[in-house]
This record gives C-alpha cells, sequence and structure tokens, in this order.
C-alpha cells in the first residue's frame, strides 16, 4: 500500500506549474463585488467633464466659458491657457523611431488641453468641474467654442502626399517618421533574379479597443503631503507615475498611482492621458478630489485607436517556392498626436516580427510614419505582430496559388528547422527554440484538413462556399525589462506576492501563485497578489507584450530563492543546527540525513512569534528582488480556420477553428486557453466586422455601436486548442507568453479563409457581407 502524499506535495499536484487552476479573482468578479476606478468614492469628491472639438482641424478663434462658470454647482472652468500658465509638461513618446537616415523622429509636443489648434474630433480644449456628474455635463455643454475649420486628412497614404493638409507646420509632408530596414541593394538583387513575385495591397484597418470598462480617473492632491494620487485603471503602476510626474511637472517620489480591478486595455491604457493633468489641476485649486468618467461615445473619441496600417507587400520566391526576400512599403498612422509608442508598431514591430516562421533571407520595411487628423493610434493586442504576421501569411498563401504549390507544402519547404536553432533572422532577432513543422502537422490533423473536400462538397449542396485557411504565426514578445519580485510573509499568515506588472483580466494571481507555490510550497489559498500601488514597487515594467509570466515570473523565481536562502540561516537556528546543513524542498528545511525538519509556513509564524535569533541571522523571511532582464520569446503556432459564405448575401460565418500553440512551460492551460479565445475572437473582429470610418471632413462616422460592428458569440465557433510545448531557453521559467497570440493566428487563417472561399480573390479586412458580395459579383 503506497504511503500518503504529504499536505505540500497535494498542494503542488493540485496548484503547481503546468495545473489548470480557476482564476483567483473570479468569485469576486462574478459577484459584482470588483473595484473598478469608477467605483472611487472619496470624501468631498467633484467630477469632471471634458469639453472636445466637434471638428477634426481648425483654428481656435475662442472659447467662452462665461455661461458655463454660471451655472448650478459648477466649481470651476478651465481652458488651455489656464493649464500652459501653470507649466505642466506635455504627453511624450517613450519609444522613439529613428529615420533611414539616423535622424531623430518629429516629436511635436502634445498639451493637456488645445491652446492654438484642434486637430482631430474629439480634441480636449476645455474642462468643467461640478459637484456632480450631471451638472458637470451640463455646464461642459455650455461652453462655446469657435473654431475657423481648416481642411483635414484623415487616411495614411493620402496625408504624406505632396499638398495634404498639415496637421503640424513644422512637420513636413506630415512625415514623422522615415523608417527604413535592410539591404536595398540586396534585396533588389534578389527581386531581379526571381522566378516569380507576389504582390498584394494589404490594409490593417483601425479599430476601436472597446474596452469593457472605460476609461476613468480621480486626481487627489494633498496640500499637507505636497502629494498627487491618482486611481485610474493602467497596466503598471510604477511605469505611470513616472510619466505622470513628468506631465506634472514633480518629482517622482510626490506622486503615487492606485489601481484596482482594471476592465480591459489590450495597450491602450498603458499610458497618461489629456485627462489626468486637468484633474490635479482642479483638485489643488479646490482642495478636493476631481474625478472624471468617460461614456462609450466619449471613448470613441478619446481612447487610443488600433492599427491602421496600409502596404505593398511582396515575396520573392526561386522556382521551387523558396522564399528569397519580403518587402514591406507602405504607411502607418500616427493620428493626431504622438502616442506613448505610436511610432514603433508599424516600423520595428511589423520588421521584427515579419520573419515569423520561415527561413527567409532578405527582408526590406519602408514605412512613412506619419500624422493625420484622427484619434492617436497606440498599441493594440500585438502591436505590430499580428499585422506581420498577416502580411507573410497571405503573400504565402498568394504566392502557393499562382505558382501552383500546394499552400502546406510551401510553408513546410521554408520553415526554419529545429536542428537550425538558434537561428537568427533577416531582422536581427536570434530565435532560441521551435519546432514549426511539428505545430503545422499537427494543427492539420486535429482540424481533419483532409476531410475538407467532403466538408466543401457539403456545403456546397446547401448553397454556400467554404474555405479553409492557415495562419502559421511566431511572435516576438517585449524587450527586457526590470521588474518587481516581492515576498512577504503577513502577521496573519498568508504570503503576498508583489509585482510591478499588472493585470487587466489576464489572471496573473492565479498563475504568479502557481509559481510561488512550485518554487516554496506555500500553500495555494494563502497566496496574495500586490500589484496596484507605486508606492510598494521599487521597479515595473508594467504589463505588455506578452511578457508578464516571463518578467514576474524570473522575478518570483528569483525572490524565492533570497527566501531560502533566508530561511536556511533561521531554520539552522529553529532546528539546532547549521545553516550549511539544511536543505530545503516541497517546502520544508530539513536537516541533511534526518527526517528533522520545519515547514516554510510554520518558520514564519515562529518568527511573528518573536523567535529569539542571535546576531547576524535575517529576522524576515520577507524579500524585496528586482530582476533586471527579461529577454525576449517566440511564442508560435499554427491556426486553421473554415468558414462558409453565403453567395446571395456575403455574409461569412466562421464555422470550424482550431489551434496549435507552442507557449513553452504553460503554467496553467486553463489561463492560456481563455487568452486565446479572446486574442481568436478579437481576431476575428477586426477580420470581418470592426472598422474606424472617416468622412472627408475628418468627422467619424462610425463613433457608437450603433455604427461600429464587434463579433457577438453567435459569430464565433467552439475553439479546439491543443499544444506542443518547445520550453524557452531564454527565461528560468521556458515560458514564452500567450497573451496577444491569438490575434496573431486568426487575422491570416480567417482571411486566408475567406480568400479561398471565394476562389483566391483578394480582399482586404473588415471582410463585411458588402465586401464580400463586390468580390463576389465584379
Amino acid at each position: 500500500m503506497n504511503a500518503p502524499l504529504a499536505a505540500d506535495s497535494l498542494n503542488l499536484m493540485k496548484f503547481g506549474v503546468g495545473q489548470p487552476v480557476p482564476r483567483q479573482e473570479d468569485p469576486t468578479l462574478l459577484r459584482g463585488q470588483g473595484r473598478y476606478s469608477d467605483d472611487i468614492k472619496l470624501e468631498g469628491l467633484a467630477y469632471c467633464a471634458m469639453v472636445r472639438s466637434q471638428v477634426a482641424h481648425g483654428l481656435i478663434k475662442s472659447i467662452d466659458i462665461s455661461e458655463a462658470k454660471t451655472m448650478p454647482g459648477v466649481l470651476g472652468v478651465w481652458t488651455g491657457a489656464d493649464l500652459e500658465a501653470a507649466s505642466y509638461g506635455t504627453l511624450k513618446t517613450v519609444l522613439p523611431v529613428p529615420n533611414r537616415d539616423g535622424s531623430p523622429m518629429k516629436t511635436p509636443a502634445r498639451p493637456s488641453l488645445a491652446t492654438d489648434k484642434v486637430r482631430f474630433v474629439g480634441d480636449p480644449v476645455a474642462f468643467v468641474v461640478a459637484e456632480t456628474a450631471a451638472q458637470a455635463r451640463d455646464a461642459a455643454e455650455a461652453v462655446m467654442v469657435d473654431i475657423e475649420s481648416l481642411p483635414a486628412v484623415t487616411d495614411a497614404r493620402a496625408a504624406a502626399q505632396p499638398g495634404a493638409p498639415l496637421v503640424f507646420d513644422d512637420v513636413p509632408g506630415n512625415i514623422g517618421v522615415d523608417f527604413h530596414y535592410g539591404d536595398t541593394a540586396k534585396v533588389d538583387e534578389a527581386f531581379a533574379k526571381a522566378a516569380h513575385v507576389s504582390r498584394l495591397r494589404l490594409i490593417s484597418n483601425r479599430i476601436v479597443v472597446c474596452a469593457m470598462e472605460p476609461r476613468s480617473a480621480t486626481g487627489h492632491y494633498d496640500a499637507k503631503t505636497d502629494r498627487y494620487t491618482l486611481y485610474a485603471g493602467n497596466q503598471g503602476a510604477f511605469g505611470l507615475k513616472n510619466q505622470m510626474a513628468a506631465l506634472l511637472n514633480i518629482k517622482p517620489a510626490q506622486m503615487r498611482i492606485l489601481t484596482g480591478n482594471v476592465g480591459g486595455s489590450f495597450g491602450m491604457k498603458g499610458s497618461p492621458y489629456p485627462e489626468y493633468a486637468g484633474l490635479f489641476h482642479a483638485s489643488k485649486l479646490l482642495g478636493r478630489p476631481v474625478k472624471w468618467t468617460d461614456d462609450r461615445s466619449g471613448a470613441f473619441l478619446s481612447d487610443q485607436h488600433g492599427r491602421d496600417h496600409d502596404f505593398d507587400a511582396e515575396l520573392a520566391l526561386d522556382k521551387d517556392g523558396t522564399f528569397l526576400a519580403v518587402r514591406l512599403n507602405g504607411y502607418a498612422n500616427l493620428g493626431a498626436y504622438l502616442a506613448n509608442v505610436g511610432a514603433a508598431m508599424g516600423s520595428m514591430g511589423v520588421t521584427r516580427n515579419l520573419a515569423a516562421v520561415y527561413r527567409t533571407p532578405l527582408i526590406e520595411v519602408s514605412t512613412k510614419v506619419v500624422f493625420t487628423h484622427t484619434s492617436s493610434v497606440g498599441a493594440y493586442r500585438g502591436a505590430g505582430r499580428p499585422e506581420a504576421n498577416y502580411f507573410m501569411e497571405r503573400l504565402i498563401d498568394t504566392a502557393a496559388r499562382e505558382m501552383g504549390i500546394d499552400q502546406v507544402e510551401m510553408r513546410r519547404r521554408n520553415h526554419i528547422r529545429p536542428e537550425e536553432m538558434p537561428y537568427k533572422t533577416a531582422s536581427g532577432t536570434t530565435y532560441d527554440s521551435g519546432e514549426f513543422t511539428i505545430l503545422l502537422d499537427k494543427a492539420l490533423e486535429l482540424a481533419d484538413v483532409a476531410g475538407f473536400a467532403a466538408r466543401k462538397a457539403e456545403s456546397k449542396a446547401r448553397g454556400r462556399l467554404r474555405g479553409l485557411g492557415i495562419g502559421d504565426y511566431l511572435e516576438v514578445t517585449a524587450p527586457p525589462t526590470k521588474e518587481m519580485g516581492g515576498i512577504r510573509f503577513e502577521p496573519n499568515g498568508d504570503v503576498s506576492i508583489i509585482t510591478g506588472t499588472l493585470d487587466y483580466g489576464q489572471g496573473h494571481w492565479s498563475a504568479f501563485a502557481q509559481v510561488l507555490t512550485e518554487k516554496l510550497g506555500v500553500p495555494f489559498h494563502r497566496i496574495k497578489l500586490i500589484q496596484g500601488d507605486s508606492d510598494l514597487l521599487i521597479a515595473g515594467g508594467g504589463t505588455g507584450g506578452s511578457k508578464s509570466i516571463m518578467a514576474s515570473g524570473a522575478a518570483i523565481v528569483e525572490a524565492s530563492d533570497k527566501v531560502i536562502d533566508k530561511g536556511k540561516q533561521i531554520a539552522g537556528v529553529a532546528l539546532e543546527a547549521s545553516a550549511a546543513d539544511i536543505e530545503f524542498k516541497t517546502g520544508r528545511f530539513t536537516i541533511v540525513g534526518t527526517d528533522r525538519g520545519i515547514g516554510i509556513m510554520e518558520l514564519a509564524e515562529k518568527l511573528r512569534g518573536g523567535m529569539a535569533l542571535p546576531e547576524g541571522v535575517p529576522d524576515t523571511l520577507d524579500v524585496s528582488h528586482v530582476h533586471e532582464a527579461a529577454p525576449s520569446a517566440f511564442p508560435n503556432g499554427t491556426h486553421v480556420a473554415e468558414v462558409e459564405i453565403d453567395p446571395d448575401t456575403g455574409v461569412v460565418e466562421v464555422v470550424k477553428y482550431t489551434m496549435v500553440g507552442d507557449f513553452g512551460t504553460v503554467i496553467n492551460p486553463l489561463l492560456v486557453e481563455g487568452q486565446s479565445h479572446g486574442g481568436v475572437v478579437q481576431g476575428i473582429g477586426q477580420a470581418m466586422f470592426e472598422h474606424v470610418v472617416y468622412s472627408e471632413e475628418g468627422q467619424p462616422l462610425t463613433g457608437s455601436f450603433t455604427d461600429y460592428a464587434l463579433p457577438r458569440a453567435a459569430d464565433t465557433p467552439f475553439f479546439h486548442i491543443d499544444y506542443h510545448s518547445v520550453p524557452a531557453k531564454t527565461n528560468v521559467l521556458g515560458a514564452k507568453g500567450c497573451g496577444e497570440a491569438g490575434c496573431a493566428g486568426s487575422l491570416p487563417s480567417v482571411m486566408n479563409a475567406i480568400v479561398d472561399a471565394l476562389g483566391g480573390r483578394h480582399i482586404n479586412m473588415p471582410a463585411t457581407p458588402e465586401r464580400v458580395w463586390e468580390a463576389l459579383n465584379s
């Protein structure tokens, strides 16, 4: 008969790395007990409403606030001139991109309120603070703004043409960055000797982020301490603290960020916004906290948008279908102002990810990153990675069709092979691991591609067109950042993890707790997560770029090692042995060669009880550690989509979807599956439904859910997901990240399936019924 397992071993079996543990926060959130930005109710709270430009481009002639100031409950009305007089800073980009000649990009300053000119519909020009939110909104409508309208341009390609209206007078041609990567002479030579060249114009359509929780913030200035506290949803309290301090022209130590639950972000809430400076300006003058909460229509205007890239793409191949070179030449839309990382997606982001899983000897990317009279474009789930994979996969499918080579065979021929790892790509990135053909073959088997012909015939019998699409993808995750790993043994017996990443729906609490349980044997149910208080952080790269488990996970592992080192010294005292004779395993410190030991939680309890310790022995197990770097990893996989099209209406339905991913070590398969589902649905949304449309005058024609379509549950099939994990060699956990992979695989697979159903006719996203019907009947 087997001996019963120890409690520590049972804990690891149920809650260690690799176990499908439900999200810790779900019971609270499902009961409606979460604490989001708009749930903050401070004593003496006043309310703010913004006054925004109703024209896309124009000179501000005057702003009349006289009537608004006299309305009931109004505490103050302020304009850009007031903020300018207070000498606040401007909103800046944190990731500049150099021009092709090495010169710096154009970085026109963005004040929190426009003073001389408005540059997009929604550009804030004034704000009102009142006793109630309704009073503030009423008074905001009474502010009279006289703007002399000027011509506007909203399309990136059009904005870069001679004679286009300028967004900034000192940015010629609206070109913020003239980006170039690659050896033009060698690429030209490869195209000249190619047996075949495939060409497509590929557009990654502009989308609205549509987070479940609209942006909301409360600013409170405390005159007694001369400190500023911002309550706002974000992606990393430590980074936002420093950026807000720069915006307000104060010392970082004067700024505190507090964040509870965050209802989605996908990149959009990762940086300061113009409203935040106004909140503190009013709070300082009024001596009370001030809150602003956006509504959904306001979010369509004021939030950073995503994507909006327009490229002429080319793939050169030899007679056997082997890739010789890939070339992109196009435009990326910045919007009216530089977002936090706005210039990076269509330039460096696309370049780093374009090679994907293929041996592509040469890459050239030329991007004009341009200003337009539209909302700013920022990072959105993947930030250049889904776009690059989409461009490459559409080129491959097109080349296979044009050359008469099976699409699967063409991919296999060009895959980077496992024995070639580590593999340096033409973009300069070095892959550490990957078995790309194995993932492709596994996905094809699970998707029953062999039975597709029969399914296509059955669809045809019902009057439907059926198509199959493959999306092979690889992502380069976010670059290295410092990250905090704090471990604190609490007075009540809990153990807190303190981290500088911040979840906005990903489920960090469970995943991080699993790493700590695996490393220290701490009971899973006793672990808590602290992530949204900048005062408790000594570092933090925030959440973004699918790097959280690699950064925070490594920080937790390294901090755990320090806890073990401390614990051996303390346990030596408790067990009356030398620290050198103490070993640690499965949550227990034991004397080597004996069964005498003490569990880590029992040791922590002894310390709380005032355990006597000799000089030089640590009196706490607590650790505050900074992980110095989290190198990029390379999640990859294959998605296979099948669609049906009604030829009479052009309506597309995704009817079958299979995905196989390599995310390295999977910490929690339940969370990975949820992240994959969410990413795929967002990809389906961009591929088939979502598209921001502006009029010639710059008016947004898709300003609410009345005009802007999101995918619903009925628009998605059941997903079949599986894994083929090849642990990464770039981090201690072997993890590769998964948060944005769903988008990277779904954009190409869904669009390739639609084009296949159309018999090879190319259309750009979104494949709306109108566009599909036109393609069928052109």
